[in-house]
């Protein structure tokens, strides 16, 4: 299934936003759709006499449609959350700020169908106390280090949601949202992400490195994203991670699974949540 994010509709009128700081400069284009959506844009442009066909048929009777699914959860479709009336979006020319207006719980992914919601990251009217957050670093001593990195960066407020699918994946969103993209940038790259590895390691793991099969495709130019694998020998789970600076946002993004956590659900849902960031 593909997922597409409707253009938001306009909520009731709001004060005006802040002033933009001086320019920072021309935004990046948002890249293309993710490269597993290729396939189906092709069928889509078949001639209607074949797609009436291939309705009529049994999946299995259909050349390449007998294969087992490629692990892609089936997600709701995406809505982009509304901004108040005159708002820019987080990339706008005129948002140097790089703010998101937008309510930031509804920035968050939806579970995907078949998925058990964990109720523990709903939190207060859907915030989240920062010591949930830090919970999912499994040393105290880098539970406190990131605690004060938060705070001396601003941190405003917390959203999440978490699920479990029934093979076992479980997956936790945390979206932190700052002043500026400035601040964001510099907690993402120098403090908390580094390429070669996340500067404190997730519950459940003693090390993980840079995954370098996650696919270029995947990624947006407007969001600044590090992604995180435990090697092998892991223990009874394995755990990814990801840290996508977006505008005034940092999201961290785990799954963890007994035997392995997969490949592909995880793409996808790194991926689909880079989109509603944007």
């Amino acid at each position: 299934m593909t997922e597409q994010i409707t253009p938001p509709a306009s909520a009731t009128p709001a004060p005006a936003a802040p002033a933009p700081a001086p320019s920072a400069g021309d935004r990046r284009v948002l890249r293309a759709v993710l490269r597993w959506t290729a396939a189906v844009v092709v069928l889509m442009a078949v001639g209607s006499a074949t797609a009436y066909g291939v309705t009529r048929m049994d999946r299995t009777d259909v050349p390449g449609l007998a294969t087992e699914s490629d692990g892609r959860w089936k997600y709701p479709t995406l809505t982009a959350a509304p901004l108040p009336a005159g708002s820019p979006g987080p990339f706008a020319e005129r948002n140097a700020a790089g703010a998101h207006y937008a309510d930031l719980r509804a920035l968050l992914l939806p579970a995907p169908e078949g998925a058990t919601e964990d109720r523990a990251l709903r939190g207060t009217d859907g915030w989240l106390e920062t010591k949930t957050f830090l919970a999912e670093y499994g040393d105290e001593s880098d539970r406190d280090a990131v605690r004060q990195k938060v705070v001396d960066a601003g941190l405003r407020h917390i959203a999440a949601r978490g699920w479990t699918t029934p093979d076992g994946t479980h997956t936790r969103i945390y979206l932190l949202q700052f002043g500026t993209a400035a601040v964001v940038d510099e907690l993402h790259t120098a403090q908390l992400a580094p390429y070669d590895g996340p500067a404190f390691v997730a519950r459940g793991t003693d090390a993980m490195g840079p995954d370098g099969d996650f696919p270029e495709a995947a990624d947006s130019d407007d969001v600044l994203s590090s992604v995180y694998v435990e090697p092998e020998p892991y223990g009874a789970e394995q755990v990814r991670q990801a840290y996508l600076g977006a505008g005034d946002v940092l999201a961290v993004v785990l799954q963890s699974r007994e035997g392995g956590a997969k490949e592909v659900p995880f793409q996808q849902t790194v991926a689909l949540q880079g989109r509603l960031l944007g």
